[in-house]
């Protein structure tokens, strides 16, 4: 007969190799909780800024009035550029703040970014009309060419036609002052 061996012992994983998927799996958890609290930053700022607008000619987006050209933003007056479109949600919350610039005797164009006439005008009868001059930018090359990365974006010309700030999203109330003082800023 022939002598009985004993199975080996199976080999024993070491203690930390128990732990490890646990170990992994909490800092995944960390990672995604800090990612929550913490988002990235993903505005895509203009290399423009302290430079001249780039050269343009929009078309009227309204027939009463006039289109837009970057030579109209060189003036001799400080103003704004707003790009925006009828149909962008954060353009309807931030027109209160757009009157009362206008109010303020701050001079705005707009910049319509694929619209139609007549959703710009419901937009502009729902919402307030701040605007001297609007362009239509249908095929949004004019957008490009300012590096925005989307609507509202709205920026600081001074009165030689140089942008001095660009504000990205919407203005909302608390950012109306800080705007005041980029105008006044460019205006020096």
């Amino acid at each position: 007969m022939s002598e009985r061996r004993p199975a080996p012992k199976p080999a024993r994983a070491p203690v930390w190799a128990i732990w490890l998927p646990l170990v992994l799996f909490l800092a995944f958890v960390v990672v995604v909780v800090i990612g929550l609290y913490r988002p990235a930053d993903r505005t895509v700022a203009s290399t423009l800024i302290g430079k001249p607008m780039p050269a343009f000619a929009l078309p009227a987006a309204l027939p009463e009035r006039p289109g837009l050209k970057s030579a109209d933003l060189a003036a001799g007056k400080p103003h704004l550029v707003n790009i925006f479109a009828s149909w962008c949600i954060p353009c309807r919350v931030e027109a209160p703040q757009l009157g009362a610039l206008a109010k303020a005797g701050i001079p705005i164009a707009g910049i319509s970014v694929r619209d139609s006439e007549e959703a710009l005008t419901g937009f502009l009868k729902e919402n307030g009309d701040p605007y001297w001059r609007i362009g239509a930018d249908d095929d949004g090359k004019v957008q490009l060419a300012l590096g925005s990365s989307g609507v509202p974006e709205t920026y600081v010309i001074d009165g030689r036609g140089v942008i001095r700030y660009q504000h990205i999203g919407e203005i909302r109330p608390d950012d109306v002052a800080m705007i005041l003082q980029k105008l006044q800023e460019a205006s020096r």
